[in-house]
């Protein structure tokens, strides 16, 4: 496991719910009517095909983010509103909300990833909150996730730990998603060809050499990116 996941699971307090998250991270599987489903490592897994971290390693990375920003959102409602807040559900809940999105992708032969066939049935939603409710996870865990979509998904947040968790992720995703548009389209531009952005680190830099050095800085620095994955 990523050190720096687990680091963030020891910070929750409850021993029983601690495990539960561990054992679920530990064995990414499901049983659906007699058969064994299993996905892509965590590590590996996007987090989308397209919307935002839709790349190797997206998932991790879009957990550790939203993770940062739902703590400081804990912050402010503690410090500023004077509100109090259950950090083991919020730091539960953003661990889970799409820690099944593994088994929705299969890595494609040429590169990226498509759809598996059980994301053609089922979706990672679903999923998540079933196995959630067979394990004997908290109602309040259960609900993190299942309105982590906010009023764009089944259930709209009715706990502040629920609310706390959809706006960190929206955050993180809006984020990540529009930083990735914009390079692929400064790439277009320059290149005349789309080119899939291969993480967000050369997403980002996209965009700085744009901001620092104009349209030159982007095509030197895809010129000199395209030498490295050449040799």
């Amino acid at each position: 496991m990523d050190p720096r996941l687990m680091n963030i699971i020891n910070m929750i307090e409850d021993k029983d719910l601690k495990q539960k998250v561990l054992d679920i991270i530990n064995d990414l599987t499901v049983e659906i009517g007699g058969s064994t489903y299993k996905g892509l490592r965590l590590e590996e897994s996007p987090a989308s095909l397209s919307r935002h971290h839709s790349y190797t390693g997206g998932l991790l990375e879009h957990i550790l983010s939203t993770i940062r920003i739902a703590l400081i959102l804990c912050d402010c409602v503690e410090d500023i509103y004077h509100g109090k807040v259950n950090r083991d559900n919020v730091i539960s809940g953003v661990i889970l909300h799409d820690i099944f999105k593994p088994l929705m992708y299969v890595q494609k032969k040429e590169g990226g990833y498509a759809p598996s066939p059980l994301a053609e049935k089922v979706d990672h939603l679903t999923l998540i909150t079933t196995e959630l409710s067979k394990r004997g996870f908290p109602l309040d865990v259960i609900h993190i996730v299942c309105a982590h979509h906010g009023d764009a998904g089944p259930l709209s947040p009715k706990t502040i730990e629920a609310l706390i968790c959809h706006a960190a992720d929206v955050a993180d995703s809006t984020l990540n998603g529009k930083v990735l548009r914009a390079a692929k389209y400064l790439i277009r531009e320059v290149t005349g060809r789309d080119i899939d952005v291969l993480n967000s680190e050369m997403a980002f830099e996209v965009i700085r050499r744009k901001s620092l050095k104009g349209w030159e800085g982007v095509r030197k620095f895809i010129e000199n990116f395209s030498l490295k994955t050449d040799s």
